[in-house]
């Protein structure tokens, strides 16, 4: 199996896969153009990127059947692109929840205690003990939380560790949920604005989350408030904070803003670290030695298991529930070109199929198939079936 890596990746991860007898190609500066040439004249079956952005066109070049995000988000691939033409797309959810946790923590306390202000003035030359000596303290403050999934539990453990209360919101989070987690559960974002001295995200971005930070939830923070992002930066409406912390309303963290360059390196001019009471860090939150090499780990697990059984764990992209309105339940034979028979009968009736399941006795003399299809088989076509000498049974299961 031939395996176009299109990003940096560990080099454990580039043995783990060239150990897993894949033919491995490691071309970390492929993006836009290039990437669909190098699919393209490669053929390669499975791709793995971090943030090279996989577009319709890069699917289309090739034969890829699997693409992996190392990492945790995939919005950068094309995911309806990819369910179009029946690729596999699978990420490495939680394997960088440490670290992003890490770095929202760090974030959290820089700004409390003012590390990268008291750093330049002594780095000018300057004391001033009296003017850093007005630390808030975060003990007994409020953490909330949007987002409670592998990140945002982990910041909620580290939080109540220093002493912090912590609420949250999240899709599908409830009070039962919270418990669990030891911290309280708010039922709408605004919420967790108004109650929070705090607030992290840590949302996937959806089009439901995409500004979900927006003037509004910005307005109903407490002032002096903090606002910690190190998921997504199309989640914050950035105008919206620039304008909140400009009239010092709130203070801002960010690991992820709107100007960020494609590449790893190279000039910005963003306006929102122009404003005081604003710190930053270049969107390394999941980039620890640690987080890495368990994302590489990961990633090996995904290709191998793929290489080896055509299942590709971690998939984003399957259907939930398919369109099948009936199964099909059909105990046969274990015999050559049954299932076709069957298959092609109901072609001929104009019914597709949508799952199938062939579960074999033991002994290899009987199966059970189990076939998910569009729409019902008329009276015609279930005695056409049963009229097959290879078929025991045949019946049918309205879902």
């Amino acid at each position: 199996m031939r395996v176009l890596v299109a990003d940096k990746f560990e080099e454990s991860g580039r043995k783990g896969l060239d150990g897993a007898g894949c033919d491995v190609l490691y071309e970390p500066e492929l993006s836009g153009d290039a990437l669909v040439e190098a699919i393209a004249r490669t053929q390669a079956e499975v791709l793995v990127v971090r943030s090279t952005q996989v577009t319709r066109a890069a699917l289309e070049a090739g034969r890829l059947s699997l693409v992996v995000r190392a990492g945790a988000g995939y919005n950068t691939i094309d995911v309806e692109a990819a369910s179009q033409r029946g690729i596999w797309v699978s990420n490495c959810p939680g394997k960088n929840a440490i670290a992003v946790a890490e770095l929202a923590m760090a974030l959290m306390l820089a700004q409390d205690r003012r590390l990268v202000e008291c750093t330049t003035d002594l780095r000018a030359g300057k004391w001033n003990k009296k003017e850093y000596s007005k630390a808030r303290g975060v003990y007994g403050r409020t953490l909330g939380l949007l987002g409670t999934g592998n990140i945002g539990r982990e910041v909620a453990a580290r939080a109540i560790a220093f002493g912090m209360h912590v609420c949250a919101w999240s899709p599908f989070f409830h009070d039962e949920g919270a418990g669990e987690l030891g911290i309280e559960h708010k039922a709408t974002p605004i919420e967790v604005a108004k109650a929070s001295d705090v607030v992290s995200v840590h949302l996937a971005l959806k089009p439901e989350t995409k500004r979900l930070v927006d003037e509004a939830f910005l307005s109903a923070m407490r002032p002096g408030a903090l606002l910690v992002n190190t998921a997504r930066a199309e989640i914050v409406d950035q105008a919206s904070l620039e304008r909140a912390v400009g009239r010092g309303h709130i203070r801002a963290a960010l690991d992820v803003f709107s100007e960020e360059p494609e590449a790893g390196s190279g000039a910005i001019d963003a306006p929102i670290f122009k404003l005081p009471g604003v710190i930053g860090t270049h969107h390394v939150g999941a980039s620890t030695e640690q987080a890495q090499e368990a994302i590489a780990a990961e990633t090996v697990r995904i290709v191998r298991t793929y290489k080896e059984t055509g299942r590709a764990p971690n998939v984003v992209n399957l259907a939930q529930k398919s369109q099948a309105t009936h199964v099909l339940v059909l105990r046969h034979y274990d015999r050559v070109g049954v299932l076709a028979g069957v298959f092609d009968g109901l072609k001929r009736a104009g019914i597709n199929v949508q799952e199938t399941e062939n579960v074999v006795f033991e002994g290899a003399h009987a199966a059970v198939a189990r076939i998910h299809l569009s729409s019902a088989p008329s009276g015609e076509v279930m005695e056409s079936l049963r009229a097959d000498a290879n078929v025991i049974e045949a019946g049918v299961v309205t879902l």
